[in-house]
């Protein structure tokens, strides 16, 4: 498969490199970490030179996106649905955690963990609205929503427990994303040995 039908097969597939996810799952949970003073977390530059690690880690992977797999802009219908998606998701994400559990005066102060509920609605929307769920996006993010949502979430502030649950659906999500990226533009196999390369 030569680059330019890489390319077009890929263009419907741009939230499919997954593999960019897991960064952001990782500080999703080392933001929690840092909340619960874990060892040297307990150092704010600690902190920052991890993020900054884990942000280069994210160059990297965009790096052996567009190597392999090659470079696609998506159309100016599908950027614009993509940016109303997330706008629309952010508005559930931080309308929903003010209104299921905050200390604001109209929130309803319910035993659940709006972050990984919030976070959840938020990705399900999105990939409905610009892709179309597939089979793993409903079972992770559902899940997420589901264990979120069920009224048991008394006592402490549960949102650390929220963010490392958001966190570590997301890179799940994120490996499945790829694997699909995978199977639909796979790189081409290196060539095989030639006939006069074989020994004996």
């Amino acid at each position: 498969m030569n680059r330019e039908h890489l390319e077009s097969a890929a263009a419907g597939y741009p939230y499919l490199r997954g593999l960019l996810s897991v960064p952001l799952g990782l500080v999703l949970i080392l933001s929690a970490l840092g909340n619960w003073d874990v060892g040297p977390l307990r150092d704010p530059w600690v902190f920052v030179a991890a993020a900054a690690v884990i942000g280069a880690s994210a160059l990297l992977v965009n790096r052996y996106y567009g190597e392999y797999f090659g470079r696609v802009t998506p159309s100016q219908r599908r950027q614009r649905r993509s940016a109303v998606a997330a706008a629309a998701g952010v508005a559930i994400m931080v309308g929903a955690t003010f209104l299921l559990r905050s200390r604001a005066a109209w929130s309803l102060d319910l035993p659940v963990n709006p972050i990984p509920a919030a976070f959840a609605a938020l990705m399900l929307v999105y990939y409905a609205a610009v892709v179309g769920l597939r089979p793993h996006h409903v079972l992770i993010w559902g899940a997420v929503l589901v264990a979120g949502l069920v009224p048991l979430w008394n006592g402490a502030d549960p949102s650390n427990v929220g963010l490392v649950m958001a966190g570590a659906a997301a890179i799940l999500n994120g490996v499945f994303d790829h694997l699909a990226l995978v199977r639909v533009v796979a790189p081409p196999a290196s060539p095989a040995a030639g006939p006069g390369n074989h020994g004996g």
